[in-house]
């Protein structure tokens, strides 16, 4: 099953622009070109969401100021 790009972007209250900024830079979610428009599958926007988990949480473990921050286990 696919989504299109505004109900991806609907769905994770994104902008079009910021997806496609997004996937410029290679961290966006996988894009299928069907006949002339562009999807988005589920799987790849799971895959997107769990990244972007990860993501944020290696900034918040992130040492800010020199200072080391491990995290709690």
């Amino acid at each position: 099953m696919f989504s299109t790009v505004n109900e991806f972007c609907a769905a994770h209250r994104i902008s079009r622009s910021l997806l496609y900024r997004l996937v410029k830079e290679g961290r966006g979610p996988r894009l299928t070109k069907i006949n002339n428009s562009t999807r988005i599958s589920i799987e790849a926007a799971a895959e997107w969401r769990e990244r972007m988990e990860r993501e944020s949480e290696a900034i918040e473990l992130a040492p800010r100021d020199g200072a080391k921050r491990t995290a709690a286990l």
